[in-house]
């Protein structure tokens, strides 16, 4: 059976090429396509634009397929509900199934639309039941983890439990991701990983680690990630450069440790060494020193670490984050130290966030000096805690635009608005870097960041960057 993918983002780097580059590749329905690849199934993936939707129309007449799958976060879901909404007024007989964390969150709200299905979780193995439902000439039924429209009613089915064979799993498919992006060899991602330990509640992963039965957080074995990074190096010789994706690379020490020393192993194998990149959340009171001495051994480059807030009460309080700054500031100097490069993750705009609450956040990140740093506005996405905790407040009106994701303030906060944060997320290059940075550095980030959180200097910024030198 041919199976037609669909994945969008607002933020494209060109019609023909919408991602830039592998790191951009959506894990979910990379693992689905090289499990029903492996099963004896077509599939295929395509990527509209905002300026291009027509493509997918395209691609329907060209491939015929029999199942359209879908994926979509709450910022892309209007967007691809307009296109299934296309695709099913001229071809009806094609089924839709839509899944990813909005659709896993919000079901109900997105059978309203024209998707003949609903995938809540995990996915590989529901489509899979699915194809070969409709392969047979069968009507669906049945099928754990989907919610079917059947007529006028929805067929509820219970979820199963959470994978407990990661491994089980062919490697995702990325030669499907190939045709859409700009730079194939740049620095792919590997998951190393599923779920996440903590309840960050501006997160949804404590509501989806609620979805089904059995362990929500699992790690591939570090054997299993190397034989992931042989086979990609195989196809790309030259590749230099992939990140490890994980929430935390230091959920468990050991497992950790005997991942480092193996890609140490792989990497005496290549005449040129992969570096690795990956995500650490900071604990309280921990020593980092072990893992950090292993990373460099390894040949990671950098890690990335959340701050979110300097401020311990809004960490404490509304983001459940249980931390020091001293512990953050103690991590950073001791990655550094080790010869690691060091990004930090910050949010402004937050509930029950004030203007001293962002000062106390550019006290530490200019204590940290970071190689650099993710600033983004809070967005309220639906599903989680937070967005619950606004509507509470009183501080969502109306759902949130999901225009400039987390470039755009949300939330017009007591003692600070809008206005206020919008301008702290415009100038925060100079808030961090002032000083420590050369000036005509420091004031370059500020104009990218200036025409980052504008649509209008966003899109003539992009037809800038398009055009063919002469």
């Amino acid at each position: 059976m041919k199976i037609l993918f669909i994945h969008s983002e607002e933020d494209t780097f060109s019609t023909e090429k919408p991602l830039e580059g592998l790191d951009r590749m959506q894990f979910g329905i990379s693992y689905i396509s090289s499990l029903l690849k492996r099963e004896g199934h077509e599939t295929r993936l395509v990527v509209p634009t905002r300026e291009n939707d027509g493509i997918v129309d395209e691609h329907v007449r060209d491939f015929n397929p029999g199942l359209i799958c879908f994926t979509s976060v709450y910022t892309e879901f209007a967007f691809l509900s307009g296109v299934a909404e296309r695709v099913k007024k001229s071809h009806p007989e094609i089924f839709l199934l839509v899944g990813g964390p909005h659709a896993s969150l919000n079901p109900d709200d997105c059978l309203k639309s024209s998707f003949d299905a609903v995938c809540i979780g995990e996915g590989e193995y529901p489509t899979l039941e699915l194809v070969e439902h409709l392969e047979r000439g069968l009507s669906p039924t049945g099928i754990p983890n989907l919610y079917l429209k059947r007529g006028g009613n929805i067929e509820r089915n219970p979820t199963r439990p959470f994978l407990r064979d990661l491994e089980g799993l062919p490697f995702p498919d990325r030669d499907m991701w190939v045709p859409w992006v700009a730079n194939p060899i740049s620095r792919p991602s590997v998951l190393v990983g599923r779920g996440c330990p903590f309840q960050c509640t501006y997160c949804c992963n404590h509501a989806l680690g609620r979805l089904a039965e059995g362990r929500y957080v699992r790690l591939r074995s570090p054997q299993n990630i190397v034989n992931e990074l042989i086979s990609i190096k195989s196809a790309f010789p030259y590749l230099c450069e992939a990140y490890l994706e994980v929430e935390t690379l230091g959920v468990n020490l050991e497992w950790a440790l005997l991942l480092c020393s193996l890609l140490e192993r792989m990497n005496s194998e290549f005449e040129i060494p992969i570096e690795f990149g990956s995500n650490l959340r900071v604990t309280p009171n921990s020593d980092y020193e072990e893992l950090f001495a292993a990373f460099a051994r390894s040949n990671f480059r950098f890690i990335n670490i959340g701050l979110e807030s300097g401020s311990e009460r809004l960490r404490r309080d509304v983001l459940k984050r249980n931390y020091s700054n001293k512990d953050i500031i103690s991590a950073v100097q001791a990655a550094k130290e080790h010869g690691l490069e060091v990004g930090m993750y910050n949010l402004i705009g937050l509930p029950g966030e004030t203007r001293k609450d962002f000062r106390e956040t550019i006290r530490v990140t200019r204590a940290c000096q970071p190689d650099w740093f993710l600033l983004s506005v809070f967005f309220p996405y639906p599903g989680t805690e937070l967005h619950d905790t606004c509507l509470e407040l009183g501080l969502l009106d109306i759902p949130p635009d999901p225009g400039l994701e987390r470039r755009k303030p949300a939330l017009n906060l007591p003692g600070f608005s809008k206005r206020q944060v919008g301008r702290r997320y415009r100038w925060s290059p100079l808030l961090f870097y002032g000083g420590h940075r050369p000036l005509k550095e420091t004031l370059w980030l500020v104009f990218m960041s200036k025409i980052s959180s504008s649509r209008r200097l966003l899109r003539y910024w992009r037809a800038l960057s398009r055009k063919p030198y002469s």
